[in-house]
């Protein structure tokens, strides 16, 4: 699928025109993407959140509340694809009203979910949600890089996915107050049968609060992004099986930068998960819930600050290069982090934020170099790879239930430096 202006017509007096080669001058839709990656971004970033909620409400397991990611990051596995043959049916705008209305019955969903006071309903909730995310997403990371020079797309989409980082740091800072300030002292252990129904349902009924707020705000984001759904015009190439674009992993380029985006998103999301828990450890920081929730925004926001000073830095630095070096401070961070006690413990793995801040939006430009009109069949491969969130977290999981939270940071210690390796493997642009 590729873009192109639409000839003026009567249904769409303001389709795009004046076409850069090879993109879409539309500053106006730039915009509106730029908001999808901070709806989408903040809204997966709540998980971080819930967790500890969701675990201390189900007398969970890590491993167990890790199932929160595994549900949620599931659904890349699930809907990429699909959400990519939406694209190339409906178009880009259409495809994005989709994802959103999607979004907007997932966190409805949390209705039922806290009056039937069972962890598998919360669960089925949050896959809904991250259905609606997933088509969003498949739809935002290569529409924001034909939406301006192909030459500055390495910069572009590493702009927006700052925004999307602006989400992750604004939502969990609300969501702790909104969410963790309401943890009880009332220990589930001691409750059994109606009781801890309603104990359950009283104890998320601020998670319900949250999300149904998410609903309406997303319903008129929807509507908007509907009303825009003609200034551009989607041109369909490409219409074998859709199964077909998986043929982009026997480009090694290609393959090996989806194999680091389930790598990164794995590490990112699990040192995300356990941050509030690690935060709480008496040798590290020892933090309430709320207060450890609170640090999270520094995680996130670390991201959020190296997206903008790396949309400028890869315009003039080689994306590989730059990649690679951010993936050897992120593990420098992590050892020290493990090894230490105190606060420098803690701000160490809190500043793995600023290492992973350029990593998704480089990895996905560095594997889609040079697919041209295959540009959506790629984003929904590189978007199931996102699945990495679904099960490295779980796994991290394990080894902090049978060795302790520092010793299960070795796992996505490990990730970085597959990362690394394609950084220095993808430093020259591809032919």
């Amino acid at each position: 699928m590729s873009l192109t202006a639409s000839k003026p017509s009567t249904d769409a007096p303001n389709t795009v025109q004046n076409l850069p080669a090879n993109g879409v001058d539309a500053p106006d839709l730039r915009i509106f993407v730029i908001v999808l990656f901070f709806v989408f971004g903040g809204i997966t970033s709540l998980n971080d959140v819930i967790i500890p909620k969701l675990k201390d409400l189900f007398t969970l397991s890590y491993a167990q509340a890790m199932l929160v990611q595994s549900a949620f990051f599931a659904a890349y596995l699930l809907i990429s694809l699909p959400a990519a043959a939406i694209v190339r049916r409906f178009g880009y705008m259409r495809t994005a009203s989709i994802g959103l209305l999607a979004m907007t019955v997932g966190c409805l969903l949390f209705i039922p979910a806290s009056a039937s006071g069972a962890f598998a309903v919360f669960l089925a909730a949050l896959f809904v949600l991250a259905a609606g995310i997933t088509i969003v997403q498949v739809v935002s990371n290569p529409l924001i890089s034909l939406l301006g020079n192909p030459h500055t797309a390495h910069s572009r989409l590493t702009f927006a996915q700052a925004f999307n980082s602006l989400g992750t740091t604004v939502f969990p800072y609300v969501g702790s107050i909104l969410i963790l300030g309401s943890l009880s002292t009332v220990d589930p252990k001691t409750l059994s049968g109606g009781a801890l129904k309603a104990y359950r349902m009283a104890e998320t009924h601020t998670v319900v609060m949250t999300y149904v707020g998410l609903a309406i705000a997303l319903t008129v984001v929807a509507a908007v992004v509907w009303l825009r759904r003609n200034r551009i015009q989607d041109q369909h190439t490409h219409n074998g099986s859709i199964f077909k674009a998986f043929e982009l992993l026997k480009q090694p380029r290609f393959g090996m930068g989806a194999l680091c985006i389930f790598l990164y998103v794995g590490a990112e999301v699990a040192i995300g998960s356990l941050i509030v828990n690690y935060l709480m450890q008496s040798e590290v920081l020892g933090l309430t819930a709320e207060a450890a929730g609170k640090h999270v925004p520094f995680y996130w926001g670390g991201a959020l600050i190296g997206r903008f000073i790396g949309s400028v830095a890869l315009r003039y630095l080689s994306p590989g290069r730059v990649l690679a070096v951010v993936a050897a401070g992120a593990i420098v961070l992590i050892t020290y982090s493990a090894n230490t006690m105190g606060a420098v413990a803690g701000w160490a793995l809190l500043s793995v934020g600023l290492m992973n801040s350029i990593m998704f939006p480089t990895i996905f430009s560095l594997a889609s170099e040079g697919l041209g009109v295959r540009a959506a069949e790629g984003s929904g491969v590189i978007c199931v790879a996102i699945v990495g969130g679904a099960l490295i977290p779980p796994a991290t999981g394990a080894l902090a239930d049978a060795h302790g939270l520092a010793f299960a940071l070795l796992l996505p210690a490990l990730c970085y430096f597959v990362i690394l390796a394609y950084g220095i493997y993808a430093r020259r642009p591809a032919q």
